[in-house]
C-alpha cells in the first residue's frame, strides 16, 4: 500500500500500487477538501518514500537530543530534533503554531499535545523536562497520565505516550575529547 498527500490540506489517501504500472498517472479526489490532483507512479527523483529512508535515531546527538516517534498504524517513524526551550509536540495540521509536528492522521493525538523544555542545569548539563499541553488524551510517561500542573524530568530512553503513538526520547551526548 502507497500513501501519497494531498496538496491543499495535507490528508493522505492510501491506495493498492500493486494494481498499477510505473509511469501510469492516476488522479485522485481527496475525501476531507474534494481537491483533485494527479500523480505519475514510479521512484522520486527528488528523495527515497518514507519507508525506504534510514532515519539516524543519533543524528542530533552533539546538539539537543532528538524525540524518536515510534511506527505505528498510523504512521512512519520519524525522528525529530529538539532545541532550547519550549519544544510543542502535536499532529501536524495546516495551520497550527506547532514547532514539533508529528506526521500522523491517528486522531487521539491533538494538533498541541504535550511539550518537551530543553534547559541547562545550574552545572550546565541539559534537562528534559516533560509536561501536557495540556490535550484532550492526555500524556502519558512510564503507564501513568501527567496532571495539568506536573513537570516530569525525563532521561535517555524515556517512553512518553500520546493517543496512540509513543515518543522515546534520545538525548544529546557531549562531544568527546581525542
Amino acid at each position: 500500500m502507497k500513501r501519497v498527500r494531498c496538496p491543499k490540506c495535507e490528508s493522505f489517501i492510501t491506495f493498492d500500487e500493486t494494481q498499477y504500472q510505473e509511469g501510469q498517472q492516476l488522479v485522485f479526489q481527496c475525501e476531507n477538501c474534494r481537491k483533485q490532483f494527479a500523480i505519475r507512479l514510479g521512484v522520486s527523483k527528488l528523495r527515497a518514500t518514507q519507508r525506504e529512508e534510514v532515519l539516524d535515531e543519533q543524528e542530533n546527538a552533539e546538539e539537543q537530543g532528538s524525540i524518536v516517534v515510534v511506527e505505528n498504524v498510523f504512521h512512519y517513524k520519524q525522528v525529530i530534533p529538539l532545541h532550547m526551550g519550549d519544544n510543542v509536540f502535536g499532529r501536524k495540521v495546516l495551520g497550527t503554531s506547532i514547532n514539533c509536528p508529528i506526521d500522523t492522521v491517528d486522531p487521539s493525538v491533538d494538533t498541541k499535545h504535550c511539550i518537551i523544555r530543553v534547559q541547562r542545569n545550574k552545572r550546565g548539563d541539559l534537562q528534559y523536562i516533560l509536561r501536557d499541553a495540556p490535550s484532550n488524551t492526555g500524556t502519558f510517561f512510564m503507564n501513568g497520565i501527567l496532571r495539568d500542573n506536573d513537570r516530569i524530568q525525563l532521561s535517555e530512553g524515556s517512553i512518553i505516550t500520546i493517543g496512540a503513538t509513543t515518543l522515546i526520547l534520545r538525548t544529546a551526548h557531549p562531544e568527546e575529547d581525542d
